[in-house]
C-alpha cells in the first residue's frame, strides 16, 4: 500500500511537472520520456561494465581502426555543424554573454536554437561508442568509473535541459565543448591514421591547457548569474547544476595538470579516461 501511494504520488508530481515543459520539443526523437535514454544508459552501463568484459574474454581485441578513423572524423563534421548552428541561433548572433533567456517563441531563430541544443543532447549517445570501441579493443582499463559516469550523465541532463530550458545561457558550455571536441578529435582521428601523421602532432601538448581553458570559461560564465541583481532564468537549477558540474571538472583538470606537469607523477586513470580518448592517446602514458 505504501509503495502504491508513493509511485502514485510520483506519477502525480511528474506529470505537473512535465506540464511546464517546452512544448516545442515534446515529440522530437526521445524527448517523449526520460525513460527511452535511462534504458539506453542502462543498458550502455551494463554493457561496458559487465556483459562487453565477459563477452570479450576469450576473444581477440578486434582491429577497428577504419572505424575509428571513420568515427573520429565524423564527430569532427558533427561538432563543426553544431558549433555553427549555436553561433548562428544564438551566440554569435544577439546573446550578450550575461543574462540571455530562453526565447520559447516558434520564431525561425528560437526554433534552431532549440533544434541544435537537440542535435548536441543526441551527440551524447553518439560518444557513448568511445567506452564500446574500449571494450572491444579489450582496453578494460580505460573503461573507469568517472568515465563510464561522465558519458552516462551529459546525456541523461541535457534531456531536461532541451525539454525545459532549449536555449539562453546555461548553454554556452555546449558550443564550447563542441570547439574542444573538433579539436580532440581530430588528433584522435590523426592518431588512428598511424605513425605517417605523428608530424602534425605538434599540438598535441596543448589538449590539457583547452580543457582547462573551456572549464575556466563555463565556470567564469554560469558564476556570474549569482550576483546578478536581476536575471529571471526560467530553470535556475540548471544554472546551479552546470555550476557545479563546471567546479568539478575544473578541480579535477586542475589535479591532473598538477600530477602531470608539476610533480611530473604517474598520471591519474580517472581524469584521463574521461577527458582523453586513451585509445589513440600516446600523450601521458609514456611513463607507464
Amino acid at each position: 500500500m505504501a509503495f502504491r501511494e508513493f509511485t502514485s504520488t510520483a506519477a502525480q508530481l511528474y506529470d505537473k511537472w512535465m506540464k511546464d515543459a517546452d512544448p516545442r520539443t515534446e515529440d522530437w526523437l526521445l524527448m517523449s520520456s526520460p525513460l527511452p535514454q535511462t534504458v539506453i544508459i542502462a543498458f550502455y552501463i551494463y554493457f561496458v561494465m559487465s556483459l562487453g568484459p565477459r563477452l570479450m574474454e576469450n576473444r581477440k581485441p578486434f582491429d577497428l581502426k577504419k572505424v575509428l578513423i571513420i568515427y573520429n572524423f565524423s564527430v569532427v563534421a558533427y561538432s563543426l555543424y553544431m558549433c555553427y548552428e549555436f553561433v548562428m541561433s544564438g551566440w554569435g548572433t544577439g546573446y550578450s554573454f550575461g543574462c540571455d533567456l530562453v526565447d520559447y517563441s516558434r520564431s525561425p531563430k528560437a526554433m534552431r536554437m532549440a533544434w541544435t541544443c537537440w542535435l548536441y543532447y543526441f551527440s551524447k549517445f553518439i560518444e557513448l561508442l568511445d567506452t564500446v570501441f574500449f571494450v572491444l579493443r579489450k582496453k578494460h582499463n580505460q573503461v573507469t568509473f568517472l568515465h563510464v559516469f561522465h558519458h552516462s550523465i551529459m546525456p541523461f541532463t541535457w534531456w531536461f535541459g532541451v525539454r525545459f530550458s532549449p536555449g539562453g545561457l546555461g548553454t554556452l558550455h555546449a558550443p564550447l565543448n563542441c570547439i574542444v571536441h573538433i579539436i580532440m578529435y581530430t588528433y584522435y582521428g590523426l592518431s588512428a591514421l598511424g605513425p605517417t601523421y605523428q608530424k602534425f602532432f605538434w599540438w598535441k601538448k596543448h589538449l590539457t591547457s583547452i580543457q582547462l581553458i573551456q572549464f575556466v570559461i563555463i565556470t567564469l560564465h554560469i558564476s556570474q548569474y549569482f550576483f546578478m541583481k536581476d536575471c529571471p532564468y526560467s530553470y535556475p537549477v540548471f544554472i546551479y547544476i552546470i555550476a557545479l558540474y563546471g567546479i568539478i571538472f575544473l578541480l579535477l583538470f586542475l589535479n591532473f595538470w598538477y600530477h602531470a606537469y608539476t610533480k611530473g607523477k604517474r598520471l591519474p586513470k580517472g581524469l584521463h579516461n574521461t577527458t582523453m580518448q586513451q585509445n589513440n592517446n600516446d600523450i601521458h602514458h609514456k611513463k607507464e
